[in-house]
């Protein structure tokens, strides 16, 4: 009962096309100007590492966004089988509008920091902040936000 999957998150296709599509236009760009009207050296090397990164960014977002994220009972997970935070740790959640998270998403406090993690889209994590969001619906965030809520409101 307890790894029963209570809520879901997952980026739907036309989403991760999007946010991937984007990302290979401006490395592409990136590339095309510095490779096509040369600028001074220094510039031309930024716009190529820059772009370079833009392309590593979006093979990154594509391969993130090929997982969901799963709710349960005890934690909040990845389905490539990554745990994101365990609910007994969660000490607060913040879903408001000036809060520093995700689009579409939600910001986890836990009382312990973990390991620096990132999915690009998906989630991330640094010191005890979790963020879950990106390029996910925010219907399907925001269920998920309450189902954690009432797990830590049912846990204290």
């Amino acid at each position: 009962m307890q790894d029963e999957v209570l809520a879901v998150v997952e980026a739907s296709a036309p989403r991760r096309w999007m946010g991937v599509g984007m990302l290979v236009v401006v490395g592409a760009l990136l590339i095309y100007v510095a490779l096509a009207t040369p600028p001074a050296p220094g510039w031309q090397l930024f716009l190529i590492v820059t772009g370079g990164l833009a392309l590593w960014l979006a093979q990154r977002l594509y391969q993130a966004t090929l997982h969901r994220i799963e709710l349960t009972e005890r934690e909040l997970r990845c389905s490539s089988g990554v745990v994101i935070a365990r609910v007994e740790d969660v000490e607060a959640m913040d879903r408001g509008v000036f809060a520093f998270k995700p689009s579409n998403g939600f910001l986890v406090r836990t009382r312990e920091p973990g390991e620096r993690a990132w999915a690009p889209g998906l989630w991330w994590r640094v010191g005890r902040r979790v963020g879950i969001g990106g390029v996910v619906a925010a219907s399907q965030t925001k269920f998920m936000s309450e189902v954690l809520a009432a797990l830590i409101a049912q846990r204290d």
